[in-house]
């Protein structure tokens, strides 16, 4: 197994590793360290079916359970299917980091592509401690003790719809409600501190008025933005991104409409290494 670094903040590549056979406990430690250490790990051209990536993925911690409402792969409910064409257009539109308006968000997910458009489709991934390291230091003191109301927000309205399955969703929304987090946080697993707002779901810092707290979120939203703490991954066919949700935004570009696009995605709970 080879890894090799994309950016200086985030990203590598794991080549020399089949997905589709059962790796022993080395390798998969491995591949946790490497997730530690670079966020966001691509191995291209895996050939396996939605079982065995729901197997790669038990290997890291308890696997979330999503709601029935949400598409999955036939007897695989915990196999998430993601499907996108011109009915069916992606219903997120900002940087988030996923589910941050639960009280315990996943620790990671682990995303495969089966059927990919001619052209377009990205997805950017942004390191929160880069994101964090570049604050001044009298920003970092400012921040080191508020709190964030996490919400579904523009999420659970984008589920909004005259269907069904959008009716069941947007019930689901409103079941999670929101949750206060730190703004600051300390990954469990390194001890380095990183930065936890996201546009998606952050609605308001708590105790701040609506007026100062939108200038300040605006501000680090703005902040978190900058290509240097990013990576732009081109997806090819069979690809499977595993990425650390604790300490990663991400943000899918929305450019292949009305081309269609087939990704199965499994969601860790939490991190059998830290608990």
């Amino acid at each position: 197994m080879n890894i090799e670094r994309i950016t200086p903040a985030i990203g590598a590549t794991i080549s020399g590793i089949d997905l589709s056979r059962s790796l022993n406990s080395d390798i998969a430690e491995a591949v946790y360290q490497a997730l530690l250490k670079h966020l966001v790990l691509v191995i291209p051209g895996q050939d396996l079916s939605a079982a065995r990536q729901l197997e790669f993925a038990e290997m890291f911690g308890e696997i979330d359970q999503p709601h029935h409402s949400y598409p999955h792969v036939d007897g695989l409910p915990q196999v998430t299917l993601l499907e996108n064409d011109a009915d069916r257009p992606p219903d997120t539109h900002e940087w988030h980091a996923d589910l941050t308006f639960r009280e315990n968000p996943p620790f990671a997910s682990v995303l495969h592509s089966k059927i990919l458009p001619e052209c377009g489709g990205d997805t950017i991934w942004s390191s929160m401690y880069a994101a964090y390291e570049r604050l001044t230091d009298s920003m970092k003191a400012e921040l080191a003790e508020l709190e964030a109301i996490h919400d579904p927000g523009s999420f659970r309205n984008s589920f909004m719809g005259p269907n069904k399955s959008s009716k069941s969703l947007d019930r689901r929304m409103y079941e999670e409600g929101s949750a206060l987090h730190p703004v600051i946080r300390v990954h469990p697993g390194t001890g380095r501190k990183y930065l936890y707002v996201n546009e998606g779901f952050t609605m308001q810092i708590y105790g701040h008025s609506m007026p100062d707290s939108n200038r300040l979120l605006q501000y680090l939203f703005n902040h978190i933005n900058q290509p240097e703490f990013q990576f732009r991954h081109r997806w090819n066919t069979g690809d499977l991104v595993m990425w650390d949700n604790r300490v990663t935004q991400h943000y899918a570009v929305n450019d292949y409409m009305p081309h269609y696009r087939r990704m199965h995605r499994v969601t860790i709970i939490n991190d059998c290494h830290t608990g």
